[in-house]
């Protein structure tokens, strides 16, 4: 993770909530009020954001003290303390929510993403993410994704060629598509075409896709059309993939399988601050 990005991000976001100052916290207490509050699991799942917990509590007041009690890709279970956070009152309530907000979130991503991983167990897939992430978040989602046990897909528009089927439509042909991008691109690039056809699929291998996507194809479909897929050509199943029938996808014989609910309907996981010492000191 880019910590210099991750130190704008989050600046970004405290100033978003804070405004001109919080309101609460200030009236309340004292800048020598002092206590200690404790990040904690109220649900099973996979951890993810300790570089969100101490940088974010640094950005807020250097002076507060952090213990982290788990590392990235540790399983919780409920009532498992995460971290304990120690200093001003005024702080601790001020930066709580902002970096609540964003463990819950990517622990909720490496939680999905762990589940995913374990329905592929004896396999050969391989589980990775889409570009269907939170935007702003996208690093935080990408990295929550990979401490699930899971693997990220293109990072963006910028990394990876990705021939879809409106790219194909305005470019005439998958021929015309592949030939015209790898005339413009050096050798380190490769190019992914989307299929949806039989057809599809033996025009992408002639015309030299590195990487072919079986979109919205059944598993049945896919394992009758793999035997036609040189080795040296990367095979991706994508589209209408669920917990529930993943297990299909990967018998199939599939390389790779990408969800996009990793990230774009990502459920929370349950993580709460509970307060240890009150009172000044």
């Amino acid at each position: 993770m880019n910590i210099i990005k991750l130190e704008d991000m989050l600046k970004q976001f405290f100033n978003e909530d804070i405004g001109d100052g919080d309101l609460s916290s200030e009236l309340l207490f004292s800048p020598t009020e002092q206590g200690a509050f404790t990040f904690y699991a109220k649900e099973e799942g996979i951890f993810c954001g300790e570089q969100i917990i101490k940088t974010g509590f640094s950005i807020i007041d250097p002076t507060l003290k952090v213990t982290l009690l788990h590392n990235d890709g540790t399983p919780l279970k409920k009532g498992d303390e995460i971290a304990i956070i120690e200093g001003s009152f005024r702080s601790l309530l001020t930066g709580e929510r902002v970096i609540l907000n964003l463990i819950q979130r990517m622990s909720g991503i490496a939680t999905n993403a762990f589940n995913a991983t374990l329905l592929t167990e004896g396999t050969n897939a391989k589980i990775c993410d889409t570009r269907k992430t939170m935007p702003g978040l996208r690093m935080l989602d990408k990295y929550a994704v990979r401490t699930g046990g899971a693997f990220n897909h293109r990072s963006g528009l910028y990394d990876c060629i990705m021939l879809k089927d409106n790219h194909i439509s305005f470019a005439g042909s998958i021929t015309n598509a592949v030939q015209i991008a790898k005339s413009k691109i050096g050798h380190t690039v490769k190019i992914e075409v989307e299929i949806e056809t039989k057809e599809q699929l033996l025009e992408s291998i002639e015309a030299g896709a590195d990487i072919i996507m079986f979109d919205n194809r059944t598993p049945e479909e896919i394992r009758e059309w793999l035997p036609l897929v040189p080795d040296h050509v990367i095979t991706e199943a994508s589209g209408g993939i669920t917990l529930e029938n993943l297990r299909g996808y990967a018998e199939s014989g599939i390389q790779w399988i990408s969800l996009g609910s990793l990230t774009h309907s990502v459920k929370a996981l349950d993580i709460s601050a509970l307060v240890q010492t009150k009172g000044a000191y």
